[in-house]
């Protein structure tokens, strides 16, 4: 015979069992939900070097449209599904700031800018940029004041303006350096041509580490900043946000 107490006992354990089954359902779906997001829609990505200053800094937090070119077997976490191609594809644009797996290994993730389409051919001279033989519009503005070293170093920035009528802001760290003179680079069919907005520090494009990029290799286009913290801080520790964060960069636009 059950006892009022057993019978009391048997439902407290049914009910936990119950919770943690409901529990169990709420965070499966959020985890595929989390997933489903990451690999469609958007991710995030931290800027862990300076080659892309100023327009971003060391400390940034951004999301990348994984949607803008479509769909390839590195828009997977881990490219778990290998397939070839990609579908939805759309071609990524002359100035669009893209994010993409480093060709030499299919694994590393690099940021830059997109400078050549797939046929063009793509030079420096004299630290000018030249695209199938004309140069780029270049233009000085007010210098950048780059405190990453810990002393306030007065950096040549300029605006570049692509055929397109894209125009973002270069750095020039070094006057007459190694690749302010290049050989003539002509892009294959299906690639394109990367490069970092701050020229003297960037490994892209112009050196072999990197060379064209393949568009299969591409993750998708920058789109915001979404959090930023200052050079040597960590997003981790929030009781020093109100002096670490960089709050003006912020939901700023790339």
């Amino acid at each position: 015979m059950t006892t009022k107490h057993q019978a009391s006992e048997t439902q407290v354990k049914q009910r936990e069992k119950g919770g943690f089954r409901e529990t169990a359902v709420v965070v499966t779906q959020a985890l595929i939900l989390a997933l489903l997001v990451r690999t469609l829609l958007f991710q995030p990505f931290n800027i862990p070097s300076g080659s892309m200053m100023d327009t971003l800094l060391e400390g940034d937090y951004l999301f990348v449209s994984k949607y803008s070119y479509g769909y390839s077997q590195y828009s997977v976490p881990f490219s778990a599904i290998p397939f070839s191609g990609r579908f939805w594809g759309a071609e990524p644009k002359r100035g669009d700031v893209a994010v993409f797996k480093l060709p030499r290994d299919n694994s590393t993730d690099y940021i830059k800018r997109v400078i050549g389409l797939p046929g063009d051919k793509i030079q420096m001279i004299g630290g000018i940029l030249h695209i199938n033989g004309t140069p780029v519009k270049r233009e000085r503005i007010e210098d950048f004041f780059d405190a990453t070293a810990g002393s306030r170093q007065s950096v040549p920035r300029f605006v570049e303006t692509l055929p397109n009528g894209v125009s973002y802001q270069t750095l020039d760290l070094v006057d007459g350096s190694l690749q302010d003179d290049t050989k003539v680079y002509e892009v294959p069919a299906g690639h394109f041509f990367m490069m970092g907005d701050n020229r003297d520090n960037s490994t892209d494009s112009r050196f072999s580490a990197v060379g064209p990029v393949p568009y299969e290799n591409f993750i998708g286009r920058a789109e915001i900043i979404f959090f930023s913290v200052k050079n040597g801080s960590s997003a981790w520790m929030f009781w020093m946000w109100p002096w670490s964060v960089r709050w003006e960069r912020i939901l700023n636009d790339l």
